[in-house]
């Protein structure tokens, strides 16, 4: 048929790259965008106490730019993929950092015979919802992964493959933190040899020695961690 539309596939991330314009939500007003590829931000031992995972590693963004939804789903399978083969799946915790808000636009053109007639060229050139991203910044952390002393490696390795997963460059930290707390080890550590440190699943919370006694501990009593 001289008009039927030919369906192209997915522009390539390339065009996509650079935060050239405002953050651009799905809203009332913004409607019919697509589901983001990645729906699962947490993989893996997510509901394991602080306690277990001294350990942590950050993927830290080199780069003021956009990764697709497409790249973060991507990156997480690879570094899942590759910790739950090695470690097993109960022996670590990975998180996805950012969260795909962006809306990608495209102004759709047709490329069939009799398309000029049919076409406006640049006239309304204001594209129809294509797929979402997450604006990073330098220094954003992208995945963090909580896990034993005895798996650091891995952890190491596994967001070290999921870097080719996303454009630019990325940087590979390892934490002074414990797990997925504000504490450095040995705060850590010190704190909880004191009785107060205060579970609230994979952070913790430290007993000040301001305000009423019943609101810090009346509730947590059960939850503080002992040496």
């Amino acid at each position: 048929h001289p008009h039927s539309i030919f369906i192209m596939g997915r522009r390539p991330a390339k065009c996509y790259r650079y935060q050239k314009n405002k953050p651009y939500i799905k809203s009332r007003f913004c409607r019919g965008v697509p589901d983001p590829k990645i729906r699962i931000f947490d993989v893996g031992s997510k509901r394991v106490d602080v306690d277990a995972f001294p350990h942590c590693v950050h993927m830290i963004s080199g780069e003021l730019e956009q990764i697709s939804s497409e790249a973060l789903e991507a990156a997480r399978i690879c570094a899942n993929k590759l910790m739950v083969r090695t470690v097993g799946k109960d022996n670590f915790h990975l998180r996805v950092r950012v969260h795909p808000f962006h809306v990608l636009r495209i102004n759709k053109m047709l490329s069939c015979a009799g398309a000029d007639r049919l076409q406006t060229g640049m006239r309304g050139a204001w594209g129809k919802p294509q797929g979402t991203c997450a604006r990073v910044r330098i220094g954003q952390q992208l995945l963090s992964i909580r896990c034993k002393d005895t798996h650091a490696d891995t952890a190491f390795e596994a967001l070290r493959r999921a870097k080719f997963k996303f454009p630019g460059r990325q940087e590979i930290v390892v934490s002074r933190k414990w797990g997925f707390t504000k504490f450095t080890k040995e705060e850590y550590q010190k704190l909880r040899s004191e009785g107060r440190l205060i579970s609230v699943g994979t952070h913790a919370r430290e007993l000040k020695n301001k305000g009423k006694l019943v609101d810090s501990v009346g509730k947590f009593t059960d939850m503080i961690i002992s040496a």
